[in-house]
């Protein structure tokens, strides 16, 4: 059975913090005589989806069926955002703020490696936000999984409301975390956070065991069911009521890191859709974050990379 047909069972809503992730490519041939800096001719530009598009996008490409939910603005870039998920497959439910800008991340390349990253933000109107509650109960029937994916842009301000309702409709709810207050999150099902965010609420850790400590401490205060710490090189642990599950992480070189978490949780996300079990899940999120950390920037995860035995 093709990844494609295994995953198209699966019905997963995305919500959360949707981005434009433009890339400038070029030469770098002198150095500014204005300032020590390279002088970057740029020749090539691309734009693709980032933070929560991102998600849905991958998913999409491993063949579930998709809906977004998030903000973005009144202009250019949004209008750009939703002619890339148009063509994507993704059936949007994106809210225009005309006082929001679309977050956009401007990434200069040359030589194959990052020299700047400029960031376009602001936090949407606490109105759009209201609406997109409603939206969000009208999308629940839709979806058996939902994925808030939370890059600290505002479009989650109401991440608790909404996992306390797709918990009572019977979902199963992934969060990617942003931040040091994990307690909105509380009662999810997944909780899938980095190395670094993970350090960030509860601290350093010296030994295996004071990790799983601290792992299985959080997994509890929070009620979370599962906590999915992606570890980069380490590979990736998983925390639930059952012990503790360790895949290692795949050999490859790493490239860049953009976006390997969306399309971790992405994978994750179809595989759980599609009535794999969390560890089985696991094992094919883990390959996938193997896959794209080996290409430029925010990519996707093709199905014919990601072979299931």
């Amino acid at each position: 059975m093709s990844v494609k047909d295994r995953f198209s069972g699966a019905r997963i809503l995305v919500v959360g913090d949707v981005m434009l992730d433009r890339y400038w490519f070029g030469d770098v041939e002198r150095i500014s005589p204005e300032a020590p800096v390279p002088v970057v001719l740029v020749g090539k530009k691309e734009e693709r989806l980032g933070g929560a598009a991102n998600v849905a996008l991958n998913a999409s490409s491993l063949g579930a069926s998709i809906g977004l939910m998030g903000v973005v603005g009144d202009d250019e870039p949004g209008r750009q955002v939703e002619t890339l998920l148009a063509q994507s497959g993704v059936r949007s439910q994106l809210l225009k703020d005309p006082l929001f800008p679309t977050t956009v991340k401007l990434r200069v390349i040359a030589r194959q490696q990052q020299l700047v990253r400029i960031d376009f933000e602001e936090r949407p109107s606490p109105e759009h936000l209201s609406t997109k509650l409603d939206l969000f109960d009208q999308a629940l029937p839709t979806c058996d999984v939902v994925v808030f994916s939370d890059y600290g842009k505002g479009a989650l301000e109401h991440v608790a409301d909404m996992i306390e309702r797709a918990r009572k409709a019977g979902k199963t709810t992934l969060v990617d975390p942003k931040g040091d207050d994990y307690n909105k999150y509380m009662g999810a099902s997944v909780l899938t956070p980095n190395r670094a965010e993970f350090k960030q609420v509860m601290g350093g850790w010296k030994t295996e065991a004071q990790l799983h400590e601290k792992a299985h401490s959080l997994r509890e205060r929070l009620n979370v069911g599962a906590l999915l710490l992606t570890r980069s090189e380490e590979g990736m642990t998983l925390f639930n009521q059952d012990g503790v599950f360790h895949v290692p992480a795949q050999a490859r070189e790493v490239f860049d890191v953009s976006g390997a978490g969306d399309t971790v949780i992405a994978t994750l996300a179809c595989g759980l859709g599609a009535g794999l079990s969390i560890q089985d899940s696991v094992t094919l999120a883990n390959r996938a974050g193997g896959v794209v950390v080996g290409k430029l920037g925010t990519a996707v995860i093709l199905p014919e990379e990601l072979e299931i035995q």
